[in-house]
């Protein structure tokens, strides 16, 4: 029976035979069937992938060299376009919306033998930290079916938890890839700003966007990432910067590494104390294994979650003003008589969710004319801070130990009626996206609920082959 470690035992398994691509989809597909009480597929490319994989059997046949990915089976998150497939943000605004063209990053995919399986629930417009605001319906974690994944990249984080695919991109405005990964124990990569390409990507906050791969192991996150970096000629924002071999280099031998923490974020009320217990017997663990771990003061952490929320709505208001039902999107029915106002006013009142509807209006309010100094400009000089507090640690120090969340994963509906709260979630994840260096959240632990949660690790912009050698270093340590 087909099974699936990694990436690198999947190849030694086609190289030898024992296994074929068509086995590894139809064991996915009858998994994906079997856990569609879960709702995490929006749609599944069945056909598709297995005629693909069929090609690909034959290309081992014909002794053609392999692609990195080949035959490894990734899902998409329902927020990066595939030509010819459809693609909705998981909204009503995009129901039955085709993609004219291919993603950046789905196409690199395409071009190393990856097999595209389907497209994955998540929060409208990636905008959630539960994934209960989908027009799809909630996504519910593998662990526990009573509690939430996370989100916005839910279904990504539970196809991977569940197996039902072997990698899944995301996308991660505020920590959508690194929370749900948290709340499912599994790995959540999000990268420097500007190393993968955001062609494609169906834009939320446009300066805070990053696509992001989530995987049971460091080592595929590394291959994944290795596959999808690096320039592009349709994202003027994307690094120009070499793709290091990260699935080599995090081979490395290890050396003794200097950690931050801090001592604000360990101390905060928010967070619940068994995770800050764990994470204060790892720091103990690190400076027993002879690394340097010291306490850093953040007086900002309280200024980090409403910076974020006022920037990142700002630019909701703007990107999703395109979604007019003119434009883009659902176009709603009105009579004779009304005008073009009442068509907007109706198309966007029907297509857009409660949660994107009630973002906008943040954004839009934050941006008018009595209020912009007072809190765009404002949360832009915040975010210049953090920047500048950002550069002088990271000349000090390797990486910054910290929570990726709050708590466990919380029961569905159990914060639904209470957006501040449930954006509070967020208040560990959210730093990374605003000053733009990758970070990544590893499964080390498990609450006494029996629920996992991880650590959550940040490097200086571009240093993803530390972050991950890191990552793995302490994955290997704990297991």
């Amino acid at each position: 029976m087909f099974q699936f470690t990694n990436i690198q035992d999947y190849h030694l398994q086609l190289s030898s035979g024992t296994t074929t691509c068509v086995e590894a989809v139809q064991f996915y597909l009858q998994a994906i069937q079997a856990s569609k009480q879960l709702n995490v597929f929006v749609e599944v490319f069945e056909q598709e992938a297995l005629a693909t994989a069929a090609q690909l059997d034959a290309a081992i046949k014909t002794g053609q060299p392999l692609g990195k990915l080949h035959g490894v089976v990734v899902g998409l998150k329902d927020v990066i376009c595939y030509k010819d497939h459809q693609v909705s943000a998981s909204s009503g605004m995009l129901q039955n919306f085709t993609s004219i063209y291919s993603a950046t990053a789905t196409q690199k995919l395409l071009d190393e033998g990856a097999i595209i399986i389907g497209r994955q629930n998540c929060d409208e417009f990636a905008m959630g930290s539960s994934n209960e605001n989908s027009a799809y319906g909630h996504v519910k974690n593998a662990k526990d079916e009573t509690r939430v994944p996370g989100g916005s990249s839910g279904g990504s984080a539970v196809a991977v938890q569940a197996g039902l695919c072997m990698v899944s991109l995301g996308s991660d405005t505020g920590g959508s890839v690194r929370q749900p990964a948290d709340f499912c124990g599994i790995v959540g990569f999000k990268p420097s700003y500007g190393r993968i390409s955001r062609f494609g990507l169906i834009a939320y906050a446009s300066s805070f966007d990053q696509i992001g791969i989530l995987a049971n192991g460091v080592e595929d996150i590394a291959l994944v990432l290795e596959v999808i970096a690096g320039a592009d000629v349709y994202d003027s924002t994307v690094s120009q910067k070499e793709v290091p071999a990260y699935a080599q280099l995090i081979k490395e031998e290890p050396k003794k590494y200097r950690f931050a923490y801090f001592k604000e974020v360990l101390e905060h009320d928010g967070l619940d104390q068994e995770i800050a217990n764990a994470i204060k017997d790892n720091i103990a663990d690190l400076q027993a294994a002879g690394h340097t771990v010291e306490p850093v003061s953040f007086e900002y952490l309280p200024y980090v979650v409403p910076t974020y929320y006022i920037l990142t709505t700002a630019e909701a208001s703007s990107n999703l003003s395109r979604y007019d039902g003119v434009k883009f999107g659902y176009r709603a029915n009105i009579k004779a008589h009304e005008d073009l106002n009442t068509l907007y006013k109706k198309s966007r009142s029907e297509g857009f969710g409660k949660e994107v509807q009630r973002r906008i209006l943040l954004g839009t309010f934050v941006l008018s004319s009595g209020y912009y100094d007072a809190y765009f400009t404002k949360a832009q000089q915040v975010r210049r801070l953090l920047c500048e507090k950002t550069n002088e640690i990271f000349s000090q120090y390797d990486a910054i130990i910290s929570p990726t969340v709050p708590t466990t994963a919380f029961k569905i509906g159990e914060k639904s009626n209470n957006p501040v709260e449930m954006y509070l979630a967020d208040i560990f994840t959210v730093f990374a996206n605003l000053v733009g260096v990758p970070a990544i959240s590893i499964p080390l632990f498990t609450h006494s609920n029996g629920l996992p949660f991880g650590l959550q690790l940040l490097s200086n912009h571009f240093t993803e082959p530390k972050l991950l050698q890191i990552a793995n270093l302490l994955m290997k340590e704990k297991n």
